[in-house]
């Protein structure tokens, strides 16, 4: 018997495992998913990986990029992080199947939290994890993102508990499912589902006050708070890097109050506006929720022969240029700078969505409804600003995140979420047939309708022009036969969703009059509900987007420029300016790197490139040892040019120039010679420490001795006390300098560099990386894990120990 009731899970399982590595089946012959922003990753990571595979250890800092900055952001493995073992055990499958099985075993855990039957369970669980957006952001390399998105329902699944008075349970599974989801690293999305738990607590909150039972929802709060800070505590190092690093990053705020043309500067905490609201829906773009290919589908999509666009290419070019032209058609014409794929949560969910809204009844679909909605106004960002502006001037830490279109993954679990508690609702016989049949009714008329009201409103007011079109214009008629051809795939795709709906519908009506069994019913559903969204899927993550693995393991190639200068071993920076040198990840898995590709690079660093590497101020590049640069010649071939200007990797300044702002600060490097000046805030030197003659000898000097990732050590011999310039980045939290072992105070020069003062005679400089943040967080870790050993041990004997009483009562009743 105990056996029987397992049966259901371990099918699910298996169906689980089994679509994951169908989907993504070319895993299985050994190959890898190309992931743009994987790629990128691997450049940036690579000095990092191979210091970890060297030393058994982790640095916690890079070279290769951006001059220098903390790994924290990029990679790395902190003390007592037991959390990753649990993670690693539930991801056992080949990436990227494994975040794939971590969507749909997510999911239907929400699913058993809401007491759904195990069968509804798999169709929402597999609906979910191929929501087109959970798929597409795979198939470009937003791992993070996904892997926090899969812990969202588990996080769910426990708070509901709590909320249904299993304590245990709930506490138990909201304590580790949050912790993994903090894990994951991706901010954003735990902040976002910050607001699903806040609309659930507040429904939770106003009927417990209505039921005058606030005593037993603050009992409720009090479980849930509880472990989500154990949760937070055993991420204690992870955090607390975070949240050191983000000060100083570009998701901090900005010393400086003039722009680079000398404008005033609009001086926020966080990102600008215009930043944060780059990609914004348009309401109207919001139809693609459940018609996928409303504005085109992605940036650029295939079209056929039979398309206008290609026909046009055919008759005025030729066939072949029809033909290579037509692969990457501008198909989309939202405003949005990029889009991989439309986020289609899929027709066929999104019509049982709308049965919700007529059958469900309570407390569940109020809290689906509502998060649903809000996330969609949130997400029209600069299309809806009354509402964007409030929460990015007053709610806390919204305007640290950038793309608001993101916070459309509530939604994503939402609608599911409600479509299959409808279909519950549906299958039961707690509703009466009248009932069933008016939602379903309602929900067909309403529905179809909205697609009939988006499909006219976008011929009405829609321009169907995209912001890219103007390349298309040389080419006389190609512009109007591609805005044919977007009005056609609206129209198709229209009709696609009207006959899923009809079809779903007719479905629905049939077993609701007993024309169909349940069983078949439900079998009809899922596989409908596949077909709607994989379908769509395969559009846009395929087999084509898999190579080889030895391909993806060593993801670039080095160039002839980059082999002329790797044979110089020596210690330098590079400069690649045949690319933007701030989203470049090819030279950091070469070289060091003046450039890098990340999100949340240093603050200072990249207004350093704003204010002086991009006016091409050669000063800047010499304090940052830029020995080698690479640049596009008139034949557009790349060439190497070496930079004998280069300051090297420390010199002695002869003149110290004092300022009293970061304005001051950088803007002094338009004009001095980093060789022979430093640039210096009045918040480091005194007067006293400044009072000091610098006289010129030639026998002064001062050598790199050895580099590696985290120590760089240097020797120097002077006559006389002398200040010391090194082109390294400084980054107080975590940095510190030695003179003959001792521990001694080092400075902010040149708006980034480090300086010293040095004493006279001969010396060793070293310089370490101990971030004490990282031991601290580490303490911290290991008091939460007993603390939640302890407090689910507590829960755990409570749990049995009433258990028993029950049964206990239970055999004295059945004896008397």
């Amino acid at each position: 018997m105990k056996f029987n009731k397992i049966i259901p899970y371990i099918v699910a399982l298996s169906i689980f495992v089994l679509f994951s590595i169908i989907y993504f089946n070319p895993v299985l012959r050994g190959q890898k998913l190309s992931q743009s922003d994987i790629v990128q990753f691997e450049g940036i990571a690579k000095e990092i990986k191979d210091y970890r595979a060297k030393n058994k250890s982790e640095p916690y800092w890079t070279g290769t990029s951006f001059s220098g900055m903390p790994a924290y952001q990029i990679s790395a493995y902190y003390p007592c992080d037991f959390i990753r073992s649990i993670d690693l055990v539930l991801r056992f499958l080949p990436r990227p199947a494994d975040y794939t099985f971590l969507y749909f075993l997510g999911f239907f855990i929400l699913m058993m939290a809401l007491k759904i039957d195990w069968r509804l369970a798999i169709i929402g669980a597999l609906s979910f994890g191929f929501s087109t957006y959970l798929i597409v952001i795979l198939g470009v390399g937003h791992n993070a993102k996904a892997h926090a998105i899969a812990y969202m329902p588990l996080v769910l699944s426990g708070v509901l508990w709590v909320f249904q008075k299993k304590y245990t349970l709930g506490f138990c599974t909201t304590a580790i499912a949050m912790a993994l989801e903090i894990y994951t690293n991706h901010p954003q999305m735990t902040y976002y589902l910050g607001f699903i738990l806040l609309f659930l607590g507040l429904i939770e909150f106003r009927i417990a006050f209505k039921d005058n039972s606030l005593l037993v929802f603050y009992k409720k709060a009090a479980i849930i708070i509880v472990s989500i800070m154990l949760a937070i505590g055993v991420n204690a190092t992870r955090l607390l890097a975070m949240k050191e690093y983000s000060i100083h990053s570009t998701r901090g705020k900005s010393e400086l109050t003039i722009k680079p043309n000398g404008d005033k500067k609009v001086v926020t905490t966080g990102l600008e506006k215009s930043y944060i609201t780059e990609y914004s829906y348009s309401k109207l773009e919001t139809f693609n929720l459940f018609v996928p290919r409303f504005m085109g589908g992605g940036t650029v999509e295939k079209l056929g022969e039979n398309s206008k666009f290609y026909k046009t290419i055919e008759a005025k070019v030729n066939k072949k240029a029809a033909i290579e032209y037509s692969k990457q058609a501008p198909t989309y014409w939202g405003d949005q700078p990029i889009l991989e794929a439309p986020a289609y949560i899929g027709a066929v969910i999104f019509f049982l969505f709308f049965i919700g809204l007529f059958l469900v009844k309570g407390k569940y679909k109020h809290w689906l409804v509502s998060a649903s909605i809000f996330s969609i106004l949130m997400s029209w960002g600069r299309n809806f600003e009354v509402l964007t502006n409030f929460f990015i001037d007053y709610m806390p830490l919204y305007n640290k995140f950038r793309a608001v279109s993101s916070i459309q993954v509530i939604a994503e679990l939402c609608v599911p979420t409600l479509a299959i508690l409808a279909l519950k609702e549906f299958f039961t016989h707690r509703i009466n047939y009248a009932d069933k049949l008016k939602a379903l009714k309602k929900a067909t008329y309403t529905f179809a309708g909205l697609i009939f009201i988006g499909y006219f409103l976008a011929n009405i007011f829609g321009t169907f022009q995209g912001i890219r079109d103007q390349q298309y214009s040389q080419l006389p008629g190609l512009i109007d036969a591609i805005i044919s051809d977007r009005k056609s795939i609206l129209l198709y795709d229209s009709l696609r969703s009207l006959a899923l709906v009809f079809i779903t519908a007719s479905i629905l009506w049939l077993t609701l009059n007993n024309k169909l069994k349940h069983n078949i019913s439900i079998i009809i559903i899922g596989v409908l509900t596949l077909f709607d969204l994989i379908s769509v899927d395969k559009k846009y993550v395929n087999e084509s987007n898999f190579k080889p693995s030895k391909k993806i393991d060593v993801p670039f190639v080095a160039t002839e420029s980059d082999k002329l200068i790797l044979k110089d071993t020596t210690y330098f920076r590079v400069g690649n300016f045949t690319v933007n040198p701030m989203n470049d990840a090819t030279t950091s898995y070469f070289h060091h790197s003046i450039g890098g590709y990340h999100a949340t690079k240093l603050i200072k660093y990249q207004e350093l490139f704003d204010y002086q590497i991009a006016k091409n101020n050669r000063q800047v590049l010499n304090m940052l040892n830029t020995k080698y640069i690479i640049f596009t010649n008139d034949k557009r071939e790349k060439q190497v040019q070496i930079n004998s200007s280069a300051n090297g990797n420390a010199w002695f300044v002869n003149k110290i120039l004092k300022v009293n702002s970061a304005n001051d600060e950088i803007f002094a490097l338009d004009t001095i010679n980093t060789k022979n000046t430093a640039v210096i805030s009045n918040e480091f030197l005194s007067e006293k420490e400044l009072n000091f003659s610098i006289e010129n000898d030639d026998t002064n000097h001062i050598e790199l001795t050895n580099y590696s990732v985290n120590s760089l050590k240097y020797s120097s011999k002077t006559n006389k006390k002398q200040f010391a310039v090194f082109s390294e980045i400084y980054y107080k939290n975590g940095w510190n300098a030695y003179i003959n072992g001792k521990l001694t105070p080092h400075y902010r020069v040149n708006y980034v560099l480090r300086g010293m003062l040095l004493p006279a005679g001969k010396n060793i400089i070293e310089f370490k990386f101990e971030p004490n943040v990282i031991q601290k967080g580490k303490i911290i870790s290991l008091i939460s894990y007993v603390f939640l050993i302890l407090a689910g041990g507590v829960c755990w004997f409570v749990f049995i120990k009433r258990n028993n009483l029950k049964k206990h009562s239970l055999k004295k009743n059945c004896l008397n």
